[in-house]
């Protein structure tokens, strides 16, 4: 039996109750699934109790990629893909309304959230997004505005996602245990933005830059990226306060000001 891996962050989810109430969140019968990281295959068996139409693994570690294929060759529904989720291209999965479920690794967990979030295509084919995080990535995710846990994660996740629900998940759940609670967040696509954003790796960079200067004014920063002229024209602005205390909608305008 494979034993878990360090370097690709893995702690593999063994009780039970958790991996029922994780199922639980939505109808999966006769639903096309994808399952990111699926490990040993414990939510796996639990997806395949409840019929889904079909099931895709997407599973970075050859040894495990292989104990899935040895485990649910069998199965017509089940596909598995030995790749890394990173360079994976949801948009070329020829299935709508699929549900994505994933036990993230830890080390990428971030990058897999904002990887989707960057979607070009957009509303997206799937429905509903069930991933485990690290909790204190969790609560920087879900935060809101304003927030000590506020920042570019929850600007760029309140842009293109609904939270649905959360819930803890202790060590105890794992193996091997992690030194962290974790953190089960459940998330729904948001067909229409308030504020349309051509390019969000402008969004993500101009968050990127001002919060990694928290304690420092947006002035700076602002006339880094936009004319006076620019930054006269944002209504109620106050250039004399912290990253933290601007609002997601203004980082929205702010970007798509650097796009005219």
């Amino acid at each position: 039996m494979p034993f878990a891996k360090k370097s690709l962050g893995q702690n593999f989810l063994i009780d039970k109750n958790i991996i029922k109430k994780i199922i639980n969140k939505v109808n999966i019968k006769n639903k096309n699934i994808i399952e990111i990281g699926p490990g040993k295959g414990a939510l796996t068996n639990e997806i395949i109790k409840k019929n889904p139409k079909s099931l895709i693994l997407i599973e970075k570690d050859n040894r495990l990629a292989q104990l899935l294929r040895n485990e649910f060759s069998n199965k017509n529904t089940v596909e598995i893909l030995n790749e890394d989720v990173l360079k994976f291209n949801f948009n070329n999965i020829n299935k709508k309304d699929f549900i994505i479920f994933g036990n993230l690794p830890y080390n990428i967990s971030s990058q897999i959230l904002v990887k989707i979030i960057k979607s070009k295509i957009w509303p997206p084919n799937f429905k509903h997004m069930i991933f485990m995080f690290q909790k204190e990535l969790g609560d920087k995710i879900i935060a809101d505005y304003p927030s000590s846990n506020y920042g570019r994660l929850s600007i760029l996740t309140n842009y293109r996602l609904h939270v649905v629900d959360k819930f803890i998940v202790s060590p105890n759940c794992f193996f091997p245990k992690p030194r962290v609670r974790s953190m089960i967040i459940h998330f729904k696509p948001k067909n229409k933005t308030k504020i349309y954003i051509k390019n969000l790796e402008k969004l993500e960079k101009i968050t990127n830059t001002f919060f990694s200067n928290k304690r420092k004014m947006i002035n700076k920063n602002l006339k880094k990226i936009l004319s006076e002229k620019k930054i006269k024209s944002i209504p109620n602005l106050n250039v004399n306060i912290r990253p933290e205390n601007v609002s997601p909608e203004l980082y929205y305008k702010i970007t798509n000001l650097t796009e005219n």
